[in-house]
């Protein structure tokens, strides 16, 4: 969108702007506005600048001629001005200062999530050479993360800058144990079930071991035989489970049946509906969800608002309605992930999304005034704005793709101090 450079003598209501400061450095919540009133006019011009850039195509008047400005102000009306930038200071260093707690917080969220993986790989080193530690390991991760989960009151789903190409199966099995612990809190599930779930979902693709990296590394469609080989994994997952006796005998229907699906397309016994434990029914969606956006052809990754879509959409007989219906809510309309563009025409990443508010996500924004390390979160609910369109992340300029980071395999992690 074209911005022209405009004096700030020619300044009006309804004009559209952009003001050339970093975001820290003037009292307005966004760079990024439409003038309001003559008051912002005087702020604007007591920031000290001499032109600011005008977007013509989102204004709705035309500039004053340059003749045409405003009259000088009293002193009275001066000492209100100064009221009225200190006012919107304070607010603004009230944002500044929930931004940081709110950094703050990710990273704290990173770090558990960095250690919930430690110790996700350092279970599946374990699990044929020492199985009865690893299953013991496994559910002290489950109990760990399940209780935290249980005693927040509310939970926020965060988007993880963490994820490497060759690590899939530990990032997959900890977002889909991530996200189906919280289906089944949200479902309203006992923490014992919850547990139940969570480890079944750590260990329901561990049989992919056992299945040629040739088979799950391939990006071009497998043969009949590859087809079959793979779809062996879930024997293979309830094989490694029994090489212990303390894996919990309710989570191997999640290991056996995570591909099964309500209509009886599934596998590997083609069950439907009510013959599928309710259990691996949750993880089957999670599982599905998390297989659309990570598949094993990178180029046919669904970006997570199009996954979404396509389940409720298209497979809607196959997986528990429930359950999707639910996943949706956990994600958000925008699931974290996502590229947007808002109603201002900004850019920004959809970093984290909360159930009691799904169409006002927190998004950083990308602002090319400020360090991509310091660059501004907004809550939509508190800025007015609000999403106009989704954007495939492919579809970036470098620069812009470089400054926002949209991941190329999107992981998730809560904070139950939210």
């Amino acid at each position: 969108m074209a911005s022209i450079k405009l004096s700030v003598e020619r300044l009006t209501e309804g004009l559209y702007i952009k003001l050339p400061l970093q975001w820290t450095d003037h009292p307005f919540l966004l760079n990024h506005f439409k003038i309001k009133d003559s008051q912002q006019i005087r702020l604007i011009k007591n920031l000290g600048i001499k032109h600011v850039l005008l977007i013509p195509e989102k204004s709705d008047s035309q500039p004053l001629d340059p003749d045409n400005t405003l009259e000088a102000i009293s002193e009275h009306e001066s000492r209100f001005l100064d009221q009225q930038a200190e006012k919107l200071w304070q607010e603004k260093q009230g944002r500044i200062e929930k931004l940081k707690n709110y950094k703050r917080k990710l990273q704290r969220c990173e770090k558990n999530f960095s250690r919930s993986m430690a110790q996700l790989r350092s279970i599946v080193g374990k699990i044929k050479s020492r199985p009865v530690t690893a299953v013991k390991e496994a559910e002290m991760l489950v109990e760990e993360m399940v209780d935290a989960l249980l005693e927040a009151d509310n939970v926020a789903l965060h988007l993880m800058n963490e994820g490497c190409d060759n690590e899939d199966i530990y990032s997959h099995s900890l977002n889909v144990a991530i996200m189906s612990m919280m289906l089944a809190r949200s479902s309203g599930m006992a923490g014992q079930d919850i547990k139940t779930i969570a480890i079944g979902a750590l260990f329901h693709d561990m049989g992919k071991m056992k299945v040629p990296t040739a088979i799950t590394r391939k990006t071009t469609p497998l043969t009949e035989p590859e087809e079959n080989y793979l779809k062996l994994h879930p024997k293979y997952s309830v094989d490694l489970a029994n090489l212990s006796d303390s894996f919990p005998q309710q989570a191997k229907a999640i290991l056996t049946q995570h591909h099964e699906l309500l209509d009886g397309s599934g596998y590997p016994k083609q069950l439907m509906a009510d013959q599928i434990d309710t259990k691996a029914q949750l993880v089957a969606v999670v599982n599905a969800y998390d297989n659309l956006c990570h598949p094993q052809d990178p180029a046919k990754a669904k970006i997570p608002y199009s996954a979404l879509s396509y389940l409720f959409k298209h497979k809607k007989d196959q997986y528990n309605n429930d359950y999707l219906a639910l996943l949706i809510r956990l994600l958000g309309v925008y699931p974290p992930g996502s590229v947007v563009q808002l109603s201002n025409q900004q850019l920004g990443l959809v970093i984290s999304v909360n159930s009691e508010s799904l169409l006002t996500p927190n998004i950083l924004l990308y602002d090319p005034t400020v360090p991509s390390n310091e660059a501004p979160i907004i809550d939509l609910e508190e800025s007015h704005l609000c999403i106009e369109q989704v954007i495939h992340p492919n579809k970036l300029p470098d620069k812009i793709h470089d400054y926002l980071n949209p991941r190329s395999r999107i992981s998730f992690y809560f904070d139950p101090d939210d």
